[in-house]
């Protein structure tokens, strides 16, 4: 997992080989499974954290449930749900915008190609540019990311994500 000192955004003149596709960190919290739990996790985040929530997924069983969250800051994110004395993981996931030509069903067979096999994916409450986004987990983020810009769609860092829920840009 990258640092938060780190930058997200992969240099220019990186060859294809060291290529690193912009990601942005997903944190997976884990709940016991009671009320008001969820809760509890986005307050956190709204209240301590200097971003906002980009995405959120939550999965549930009969003991615990696992909150996947997307910030538009995950160093502060990150800092927060420490503070909160949430478990939590992180994972590097790729954001693809979805637009006229480079459809959901398009990314698929970009990456069934490839024999990349995504993990898990939901979209983005927050979306730039008002566009159809949707966050990926997949087995090699590197080449999915290599063979999805190969093939026009656009990736998101950090840095691309809204920073409100206003606004759509």
């Amino acid at each position: 997992m990258k640092g938060c000192w780190m930058s997200q955004a992969a240099s220019p003149l990186q060859t294809g080989r060291d290529f690193a596709p912009p990601s942005v960190t997903q944190y997976s919290v884990f709940l016991d499974n009671k009320v008001g739990k969820l809760l509890d996790v986005v307050e956190t985040l709204d209240t301590h954290a200097d971003g906002r929530i980009c995405a959120i997924s939550v999965h549930e069983a009969s003991d615990h449930a696992v909150v996947r969250v997307i910030t538009n800051a995950a160093c502060s994110a990150k800092l927060a749900l420490e503070k909160g004395g949430f478990a939590f993981s992180e994972t590097d996931l790729l954001v693809v915008e979805l637009v006229s030509g480079h459809t959901l069903e398009s990314l698929c067979l970009s990456l069934l190609t490839a024999e990349l096999n995504i993990r898990f994916a939901y979209p983005l409450m927050l979306r730039p540019n008002g566009t159809p986004t949707i966050a990926l987990a997949v087995d090699d983020t590197t080449l999915a990311g290599q063979i999805l810009r190969r093939k026009g769609f656009r990736l998101l860092g950090e840095n691309d994500l809204p920073k409100g829920y206003d606004s759509q840009s």
